[in-house]
């Protein structure tokens, strides 16, 4: 009898062992299978919630059809303790391994609502924006100037004081240094005001995650370190038998080629006309930007079209005693750089394309025509006129106006 029961009882241990393994594998393929969740959604964890939160808000949603499994898969797995606040998005079909996965790896927010500063060359712009989880495209909710003196929307402050909130600031090419410590002195989020403008041509342009109560100038300092760092290896790699001696110079060359050029594939092509004229030697490189830059010094844009009393370093001299930047009026390159320089600027500076040209204009279409001697770019030239004129005939849009040396 007892040796019945005995055989009983491990029949029955083992049909309960088999269940067991039978429901882990079953739990280990529902864990890492694809889920039920039919499009993208925006999963918000806020601050002090568990895992048992989230996993009701996942099946609220739809996005997994077993939170007790959710549960068991995250605290098997060590997910638990690495849950992190913020704004996930979730995929489409996205498993529980890797919804497990997405709000555990870090915290860095993939979803949510975001405020952008742009700083650009004629304005700047702060953009308040939430991420479409469906699409993954941000919509624009609302924008104002920071420098206007108005108010900002309501809006600004709600998504401004949001826990899950990101922000960054956004540096144009072609910027120059006072316009970018105008910019980040006005925004609230960072601490303090500049306690000087940089030197000109060292921040460099591109986007910067910032967090809310870091100082103006340990963020101008992180710009200037990467521009140094951009300069630095650019120079190390720089063509041989360059027409000028420090990375200074090919800092101050760089910066009228983002000036006079925002086409990528162009701006090997200004460098070399640049480098081009001041191996000759007998040739101003006479660039309209650098005359812009002599009567403002980089504190805004001048807001008129250029005059021949601009031209001939009048105005200059009137306003600053002396002609440094004006490259009609003076030889070789002008005393320092004219903006901040992007990277494939400074890159096209010290490589430049290897051509005779020694002249550009626009060509009407938003580009430039190069010509290696006057008589093509005199024929360039009129070409331009031909078709500002026809499009003036026609009211449409006038061309892009001069956009690189003149003939001398």
């Amino acid at each position: 009898m007892w040796r019945h029961v005995a055989a009983n009882a491990l029949t029955l241990f083992v049909v309960l062992l088999f269940l067991a393994a039978g429901a882990v594998l079953w739990g280990v393929e529902r864990w890492s299978a694809p889920g039920p969740l039919a499009q993208a959604i925006c999963l918000r964890v806020d601050s002090g919630s568990t895992m048992r939160r989230v996993a009701a808000d996942l099946s609220d949603k739809g996005a997994i059809s077993s939170p007790l499994l959710f549960r068991i898969g995250t605290d098997y797995g060590g997910y638990v303790p690495l849950l992190k606040a913020g704004s996930y998005r979730i995929p489409e079909g996205a498993s529980m391994e890797e919804i497990a996965a997405i709000i555990t790896r870090g915290g860095a927010n993939t979803c949510g609502t975001e405020i952008v500063w742009r700083i650009g060359v004629t304005r700047t712009q702060a953009q308040i924006r939430d991420l479409d989880p469906v699409s993954g495209q941000y919509v624009e909710l609302a924008a104002f100037d920071p420098l206007s003196g108005e108010a900002p929307p309501p809006l600004y402050a709600e998504i401004r004081d949001r826990p899950d909130t990101t922000f960054r600031v956004v540096v144009a090419e072609g910027t120059t240094a006072w316009q970018v410590v105008q910019a980040l002195d006005a925004i609230d989020v960072l601490e303090g005001d500049a306690t000087a403008v940089p030197p000109e041509g060292t921040l460099a342009p591109r986007d910067y995650p910032i967090v809310p109560g870091t100082s103006v100038d340990a963020l101008l300092a992180r710009m200037a370190e990467i521009q140094s760092a951009i300069l630095a290896e650019a120079w190390e790699g720089r063509a041989p038998d360059l027409p000028f001696d420090t990375p200074q110079e090919a800092l101050t060359l760089a910066s009228i080629v983002e000036k006079e050029t925002a086409i990528p594939e162009e701006r090997p092509l200004v460098a070399s006309v640049l480098v081009n004229r001041l191996r000759r030697g007998d040739m101003r490189l006479q660039f309209d930007p650098t005359i812009i830059y002599g009567i403002t010094r980089g504190q805004g844009v001048l807001d008129r079209p250029i005059r021949q009393s601009d031209i001939a370093g009048e105005t200059e001299r009137r306003l600053h005693g002396e002609i440094l930047y004006n490259t009609y009026q003076i030889d070789g390159l002008p005393a320092g750089p004219i903006a901040n320089p992007g990277q494939d600027a400074i890159e096209a500076a010290v490589n430049p394309a290897e051509t005779d040209y020694l002249y550009f204009v626009a060509d009407g279409s938003g580009g430039h025509a190069f010509a290696a001697t006057l008589e093509e770019h005199n024929r360039n030239v009129a070409r331009l006129r031909a078709i500002e004129a026809a499009q003036q005939a026609g009211g449409g849009d006038d061309a892009e106006g001069q956009g690189g040396a003149d003939a001398p």
